[in-house]
């Protein structure tokens, strides 16, 4: 493979461990009222690609959210289930797991109740399902374990909702954008087909993700936004000292050229006493810094007193080869 080919497929494969890690998380935390796992299935149902009143069928890469959607599904209306598995691609050992609710019988049941008629032209969210902060808390949690994903922070900060459907992808954004408990603005974007609602602040990312249960990820997207920031700033301190490094030998080597110009023309011994001082010090420091220079004369005195003894040297250098020259 080429190497930007396999960076890419590297990169890819941390964004699926950091977002089933995401995923287990949720899928970890204890609900025993009916009504918000009723509203997460809810949440699942919807934003999966086929939820009708004859098909019932949830696709995804995570074996904890196929696992949950079975348990709430046995829980809530005991259908008839079936699970697939299969390799995601045949150069790749992740699976993709689908759940399928085999009896037509069942799907009618569970569409109805939660208010969906057959002749509905689109799906639209029904708030009838999310009367309360808890249950809109739980729906939210089930709608990110059917479309949602989330990338490594250590690669970049990005959440997102694959959403199948326009209305839909409208109805989250109102929902996200109602959260009491965290400031929340969802962007929108349309990709492949698909409406994606998304996310790229850091700090919005890790409150949603605290809001839906995964505190110890979001705990760990914070800890790495730190040890990134600690290390930019490790690595501007670098990048500054090597270019102030530079600039010393840079403008070190223009003075000694001048100083040995000087040398073999009038003599170092010619200058004016302040100036001489400066130049056999700078003979023998070739990489000390002006401030340094300043401070080891015999009467020390400041970075810009020794900078303007040596523009007077290099002026005095000019003026020598001026001379010569004619």
């Amino acid at each position: 493979l080429h190497p930007r080919v396999r960076r890419q497929r590297q990169m890819c494969i941390r964004d699926r461990s950091f977002s089933s890690d995401v995923k287990k998380e949720i899928c970890s935390v204890e609900q025993f009222d009916r009504e918000a796992l009723k509203a997460e299935l809810y949440g699942m149902l919807l934003f999966s690609r086929n939820f009708s009143p004859n098909k019932i069928t949830f696709t995804t890469e995570s074996n904890y959210a196929g696992n949950r959607l079975i348990f709430l599904l046995q829980n809530l209306y005991m259908p008839i289930i079936e699970k697939q598995s299969a390799l995601r691609t045949k150069s790749s050992d992740s699976h993709l797991y689908k759940i399928i609710v085999v009896d037509g019988n069942d799907c009618k049941r569970i569409f109805e109740d939660f208010g969906h008629t057959d002749g509905q032209i689109t799906l639209r969210v029904n708030r009838a399902n999310l009367s309360s902060e808890e249950l809109s808390q739980a729906f939210l949690r089930g709608v990110f374990l059917s479309c949602g994903s989330v990338s490594d922070p250590m690669k970049s900060y990005h959440l997102e909702f694959c959403v199948p459907h326009k209305n839909l992808s409208q109805d989250l954004c109102k929902i996200l954008s109602e959260i009491t408990e965290c400031t929340l603005i969802p962007k929108t974007v349309v990709r492949s087909g698909s409406y994606i609602v998304y996310f790229k602040e850091s700090e919005q990312i890790c409150d949603l993700l605290t809001y839906i249960g995964s505190p110890i990820r979001s705990m760990e997207i914070m800890g790495t936004k730190a040890i990134k920031q600690v290390r930019n700033n490790v690595n501007r301190r670098i990048n500054g000292e090597v270019a102030n490094i530079g600039k010393i030998a840079t403008a070190s080597a223009k003075q000694l050229s001048a100083i040995e110009h000087i040398k073999k023309t009038v003599g170092i011994d010619s200058l004016p006493e302040d100036l001489r001082e400066i130049a056999y010090l700078r003979l023998e420091n070739p990489d000390m810094s002006l401030r340094d220079l300043g401070q080891n004369l015999s009467t020390p005195i400041s970075r810009s007193g020794a900078n303007h003894r040596m523009q007077r040297l290099l002026e005095y250098a000019g003026t020598e080869v001026k001379t010569n020259g004619k």
